[in-house]
């Protein structure tokens, strides 16, 4: 390779996409959404539902964790409806382990938080 060549490729801009928090919040709820439908269409791989289950219900927690800080800017309101969906999440989730629910709630949960965060399809 000659020196122009490698001067245009080491200055050439990279083919990396910047990713926003919006963004990598989507992929993590698309992967987690994912998991959730997998176990759902596997009836009696409980395992894999309560895997799916239980890395939702992190994701939940740590979102009404990110929200009830005193230095969250996101507006009261919205606040106070992700607070909500995480406490359903988690007693939904028990109620599902119990065989009492069915993870489409959650599903449909994942995939209208996914619309909200500006995403045109509802899962990848």
């Amino acid at each position: 390779m000659n020196a122009f060549n490698m001067a245009r490729t080491a200055y050439a801009g990279t083919s990396a996409p910047i990713r926003t928090s919006r963004d990598t919040e989507y992929e993590v709820f698309a992967r987690i959404t994912r998991q959730m439908k997998k176990a759902a269409e596997t009836p009696g791989d409980f395992p894999r539902l309560a895997h799916a289950l239980h890395e939702n219900r992190r994701l939940w927690n740590i979102l009404a964790a990110d929200v009830a800080e005193e230095g969250n800017s996101l507006p009261p309101e919205l606040r106070a409806r992700i607070f909500y969906l995480a406490e359903f999440t988690a007693v939904h989730t028990g109620r599902i382990l119990g065989g009492e629910g069915a993870v489409d709630v959650l599903i449909d949960i994942n995939t209208a938080i996914m619309r909200g965060l500006g995403k045109k399809e509802a899962m990848a």
